[in-house]
């Protein structure tokens, strides 16, 4: 096994002990260290390989700048620049492997743009007293973030902490020896779903698309699935894009915080990446299943999915709203968009005679996004479900079509 070098950023003025533990868990192991230090006011007890000076530097700052700010979240973000760039360009130089960061609220702060600032498939572990906790807002997580709670870990080591940060030292040592990065020379294929209860086109699809050469993810459309789809598309990571559950922007909309973000169905569009869309599920709102449902909800029906998630069921004059989101999102891609509209009902629910039927929602979403659809949108209007094979065979007809004319590149 060869070894790995692991890059450990913290606040080397204050937490020395910690960081220093970490690091000798991390080469007893058999693997190697880099060192960033972050503060801003002290110094380590030896020299880091990344001096603060240095931090702040790439950032195109001073530590006397950050010193001269005299705040302290100013000064922070005057390194968390720093530390991201300084830390983006060692990746692209095969300085290291994997990274972990160290910190209470200040450097999780700091280790978060870190992490969104390195590519998929690079380990990226945070070892923070706030792991977990409602202060980390999810659209600052990078797609494959690692947390480990840094359990009694406020002030110096003890027993408690390291139990944390040894477990901590085997796991990104461990990802970065185990980790099989993404193929850069299989184009990738981004998909947004639900369960297979609900949406169910990726069986035939997945399959053949890979029959064409192509790798697919399939993005579960909760939230969280929605971020890691349109970070990765803000990136240029897809060849095309299958978005087909459109979901996570009625929740957005409607307020609800099973949210994808306010940027949700633009990456790709702004990437110039080929869309094929459909509004799957456009007209649930998910919510928290163990938190209170909101008054506004008593009168609409509801599914509840599991312990943890709920789905609210739009009334007609509702879905309008969520049509003109996706209107005026689409509207401004720079590359192809083609959407497919299912009339016969677009989740598994919505069927004719299931529990969720919606006609009148359809109706009113469907008259209210074609009356709306700008130029640059081509519409397939289809008299079958969005679960038919119907459906199915068009994706698979407007993708070999791009394919044919170079719009998709293989």
């Amino acid at each position: 096994m060869s070894d790995k070098t692991i890059l450990v950023i913290g606040t080397y003025d204050t937490k020395d002990d910690e960081l220093g533990f970490l690091a000798n868990m991390i080469r007893e192991q058999g693997g190697q260290v880099v060192t960033m230090d972050v503060s801003v006011l002290g110094d380590p007890s030896k020299p880091c390989n990344f001096a603060k000076h240095d931090v702040a530097s790439e950032g195109g700052s001073s530590i006397q700048a950050a010193i001269d700010s005299g705040d302290e979240n100013k000064a922070m973000q005057i390194m968390a620049k720093g530390a991201s760039l300084l830390a983006a360009r060692l990746h692209r130089e095969g300085r290291f492997d994997g990274m972990i960061v160290l910190g209470g609220t200040m450097g999780t702060d700091l280790a978060l743009d870190v992490a969104s600032a390195l590519p998929l498939g690079v380990p990226k572990y945070i070892v923070s007293t706030v792991s977990f906790s409602p202060l980390i807002p999810a659209e600052r997580l990078a797609a494959d973030t690692q947390m480990i709670l840094w359990a009694g870990g406020l002030y110096g080591l003890n027993s408690v902490c390291k139990a944390s940060l040894s477990q901590a030292a085997g796991a990104v040592l461990g990802a970065a020896r185990a980790v099989q990065l993404p193929d850069p020379n299989k184009p990738l294929i981004g998909m947004m779903s639900l369960g297979t209860s609900a949406l169910k086109y990726v069986i035939p699809l997945k399959p053949a698309l890979e029959e064409r050469g192509f790798e697919v993810a399939v993005f579960h459309a909760t939230g969280m699935g929605g971020r890691a789809f349109e970070s990765l598309a803000a990136q240029g990571a897809f060849a095309c894009v299958f978005d087909f559950c459109t979901q996570e922007l009625g929740n957005h909309v409607n307020g609800s915080n099973i949210s994808a973000g306010a940027d949700r169905l633009t990456n790709a569009g702004a990437n110039g990446t080929p869309q094929i869309v459909a509004p799957g599920c456009y007209d649930l709102v998910d919510v928290v299943g163990w938190q209170p449902i909101a008054d506004k909800w008593d009168k609409h029906l509801k599914h509840a999915h599991n312990r943890l998630l709920t789905s609210i069921v739009l009334e007609a004059a509702e879905t309008k709203l969520v049509a003109q989101a996706h209107v005026d999102r689409l509207a401004q891609a720079k590359g192809p968009v083609e959407i497919i509209l299912p009339t016969h009902g677009l989740g598994e629910w919505d069927r004719e005679g299931a529990d969720l039927h919606n006609p009148d929602g359809l109706a009113a979403f469907l008259a209210e996004l074609e009356a709306s659809l700008p130029d640059n949108i081509q519409a397939h209007r289809l008299a079958c479900h969005i679960n038919d094979a119907e459906f199915a065979d068009k994706a698979l007809e407007v993708f070999d079509g791009w394919c044919a004319d170079g719009t998709v590149v293989s």
